[in-house]
């Protein structure tokens, strides 16, 4: 039975763990394996690991890495970055991690959802889209590479294909609302989850769980992923681990 989950998203640069605005101004709060243990005890419903310089650099996944992480793990975990190949999906669910995340790769060429799909089976594809609000017109503007590249692709209409095509799961990240803290884009998740029949993880805006339960009541069962609620406390935003999740949840 399907139920909501609550999603530690984490980044990862230069093999260690950011945190970003808006794409922007990363900064560094701590160690990959050393999060991997903390969650476990803190019994997270899932973990997700994004590369944000995999793909902008052309850096391959480092499997050897994501490996360590695997063997810590006591929680189902999702793997983003660099993923251009069915081949590449294949060897990281081999390692032990239950999803890859595709974005840049799926947008260039929508074709390899289908063949990521065939390699390790529908429920590990991701396809992940990082969007903007327009500024000129009502709706989003989808970029991949960091916020920094543009595709002039509709949105939903795209999610409706890659979910044709075999993508399990539709992740949408908001860019404008990326460590800000001020909730979730509670009409664009109602927009998606009419659009597709597949589970969807929404990310960017979440600061509190009252937010996350906002999203659990607009849209039903639904992925509601985070990273600034789960790495900085206070005012200050100082670097602290933790975790928290809904009373309730569907």
């Amino acid at each position: 039975m399907l139920r909501s989950r609550i999603i530690p998203c984490l980044l990862m640069q230069d093999g260690g763990l950011v945190k970003t605005r808006q794409f922007g101004d990363p900064r560094y709060v701590g160690d990959p394996l050393n999060a991997v243990k903390i969650f476990n005890e803190k019994e997270v419903d899932e973990l997700c690991f994004l590369d944000i310089d995999a793909t902008v650099k052309g850096h391959t996944p480092d499997l050897e890495l994501l490996r360590h992480l695997a063997v810590q793990s006591r929680m189902p975990l999702c793997y983003g970055g660099g993923i251009r190949d069915a081949k590449t999906a294949a060897a990281i669910v081999g390692l032990g991690f239950e999803k890859i995340s595709v974005s840049a790769a799926a947008l260039e060429r929508p074709q390899l959802v289908r063949e990521m799909s065939e390699a390790v089976g529908a429920q590990s594809v991701v396809v992940t889209l990082d969007i903007r609000k327009n500024k000129l017109f009502a709706g989003e503007t989808v970029y991949s590479h960091n916020g920094t590249k543009k595709h002039k692709v509709p949105l939903l209409e795209f999610c409706q294909t890659v979910e044709s095509l075999g993508a399990g799961e539709i992740g949408i990240n908001h860019i404008d609302r990326d460590g800000m803290m001020q909730g979730y884009d509670l009409d664009l998740a109602r927009r998606l989850r009419a659009a597709v029949s597949c589970p969807i993880t929404l990310s960017g805006g979440a600061g509190t769980v009252g937010h996350m339960q906002d999203l659990i009541d607009a849209v039903g069962i639904v992925g509601a992923a985070a990273g600034s609620m789960f790495v900085f406390k206070g005012e200050y935003r100082a670097v602290l681990i933790n975790y928290d999740r809904p009373a309730r949840l569907n």
